[in-house]
């Protein structure tokens, strides 16, 4: 366990690398307030209520949560929406919610339905949908015809939260799974959940290991370093024995304090479970090595097309979004040999006060100037003589092992730009600057009529613009790539616009927290009236001392110039 934790704080290049540290999704029904809510919960479990999971993912969580408030209708609304509600919201309306925060249901009767959700997550499923087809049955023979459709509505969401679990074990309560498959120099391990007897879902990785180790070497390091931020379960199944199987079983039992089992099952319900598994990784890792072959393929496409030297390891792809210059930001998407590469997708908050609003031009510029400062400042450190060419920086040496343990490289290969013959000039400038002029840059620039397909690219060192064949791959490829950008730069814009809309000026006063706030607010309804206020109507709120009226009216007058 020491090991695995090392593993994650320093993440040794020629170690098995988890892709994705994020923690994984549960249902948690909490039970610290009169009404309890069900949502969504990662991270620490330090809430009071009951938690399901884990989930392989939000999207499962997202579809449980779902049907679980057309079966019990319980809330989903925060704490402090539940405190301000005077009539049923739209969830109450459309029959996904019971109305506990305008008395729609007694909070009695709204604790007997969290007692039945929290029965069928821990999966007395089938009592529960027993004791729904009794009640529909009663019902209908009092002639109860509204409240019999409720229980029938009732039914149907639970079998369908059941029909997503596939596999659903008779014997196995509590258990992940873990099966390995290698192939071609690569390997997937496909991990299943099983908690309450039933499937929680399943997830794919594809640890980066040295090709000389052997596939249970891989899954030993794997579940190692699994449990380093997760809980662990009572039963964990695998597909290959492994060296440490027997210390790795004393690590976990001694970390969850009680007896956890390590076990390679050879027959039975077990190894069925296992040899499902095991399908999907073969599945699923075939699927990711044709996808690869095909993404290798494009990039040495690519690399003809532009006449680069190689095709590239790093792709950088730039667009800005903003409305008439307001709330403008820049994003920054990363594709590599694998694909889209998240992780390194950066977004910029268009700073400059000396920028007109619209002008494209000087945002590009100042995106590119704050990117590429920092390559170069790194390059420069790297390399004392700044004599020397920054292109070589980027060059492995010959000693750098295969590639498949190369880190995934910062200096970009190819940078698209989303825009026309200006936008590559100010790039062209803004590299030249930094001394990174040997970095490919095109622009993309929509054809007429904004029509895909009919895209033109410019060139710093090409004076006409030029077009790719209609149904050409590496343009459709290219087409993907801005898209992304695109999709990217104006969802940050909008989660920006979004937060600015919302914003409080009373949220910038020293001393206003949350109570004062929202007294202000309840005096005089809105933070412009607030701002109109003079210090002796400021100073009759409830909790508003005359200092502090004094320290809110000289805020508004200092940042309006007299008030407005």
């Amino acid at each position: 366990m020491l090991e695995a934790n090392l593993i994650k704080r320093f993440k040794p290049r020629f170690n098995v690398l988890m892709r994705d540290d994020k923690s994984f999704p549960y249902i948690l029904i909490a039970t610290d307030h009169k009404a309890p809510q069900i949502l969504k919960h990662r991270g620490a479990r330090n809430r009071k209520g009951h938690y399901f999971g884990p989930f392989a993912s939000a999207g499962a969580v997202n579809r449980t949560i779902n049907m679980l408030q057309r079966a019990f209708l319980l809330r989903s609304c925060s704490d402090s929406v539940y405190e301000s509600r005077t009539r049923p919201c739209l969830l109450y309306q459309i029959k996904r919610c019971a109305g506990p925060c305008t008395g729609e249901i007694p909070l009695e009767d709204y604790s007997g339905l969290i007692d039945e959700a929290v029965r069928f997550l821990k999966g007395e499923s089938q009592t529960v949908r027993n004791m729904y087809q009794q009640l529909m049955e009663k019902a209908s023979d009092e002639q109860e015809y509204e409240q019999a459709a409720k229980y029938r509505n009732r039914l149907w969401a639970l079998a369908h939260v059941t029909a997503d679990q596939s596999i659903n074990p008779d014997g196995v309560e509590e258990a992940d799974v873990f099966a390995a498959f290698q192939d071609g120099g690569q390997t997937c391990i496909q991990v299943f959940f099983f908690r309450s007897g039933q499937n929680w879902g399943n997830r794919a990785y594809y640890p980066r290991a040295d090709k000389s180790l052997a596939v249970e070497d891989v899954l030993d390091s794997f579940v190692a370093q699994f449990y380093d931020d997760k809980p662990v379960p009572n039963l964990i199944l695998l597909s290959h024995t492994i060296a440490n199987q027997a210390v790795l079983a004393e690590a976990l039992s001694t970390r969850a304090d009680r007896r956890v089992k390590i076990h390679v099952p050879a027959r039975g319900t077990k190894f069925g479970l296992v040899d499902h598994a095991l399908a999907n990784a073969r599945e699923a890792l075939g699927r990711k090595m044709a996808e690869t072959a095909s993404q290798t393929r494009l990039l040495a496409d690519l690399a003809d097309r532009f006449e680069l030297a190689e095709p590239p390891k790093r792709i950088e792809v730039y667009d800005n979004s903003h409305i008439a210059g307001t709330n403008a930001v820049g994003g920054m998407i990363v594709s590599g040999p694998e694909g889209l590469v998240k992780n390194a997708y950066r977004k910029f908050n268009i700073k400059s006060d000396a920028l007109t609003p619209g002008d494209d031009y000087a945002m590009m510029r100042e995106v590119l100037t704050r990117r590429f400062k920092r390559l170069a400042e790194a390059e420069t450190e790297l390399v004392p003589d700044t004599a020397v060419d920054a292109s070589a920086v980027a060059r492995e040496p010959e000693s750098q092992p295969e590639s498949d343990t190369v880190e995934f490289p910062d200096r970009p290969d190819l940078v698209l730009i989303d825009g026309g013959a200006g936008h590559i000039s100010v790039a062209h400038e803004v590299l030249a600057g930094l001394g990174l002029s040997d970095i490919p840059i095109v622009g993309v620039a929509k054809g007429p009529d904004r029509d895909a397909g009919r895209e033109h690219f410019h060139r710093p060192e090409q004076a006409a613009s030029f077009m790719l064949p209609a149904r050409d791959p590496v343009l459709y490829f290219i087409q993907r790539l801005r898209d992304e950008a695109h999709r990217f730069a104006i969802g940050t814009h909008r989660a920006k616009r979004a937060k600015s809309i919302s914003a409080n000026p009373l949220d910038d006063i020293d001393g206003i927290g949350p109570s004062r706030k929202r007294a202000l607010m309840k005096h005089f309804g809105s933070a412009k009236a607030v701002s109109r206020a003079g210090v002796g109507d400021l100073s009759t709120v409830p909790g508003i001392s005359v200092d502090m009226a004094r320290k809110i009216h000289d805020f508004f007058h200092d940042q309006s110039g007299g008030g407005s």
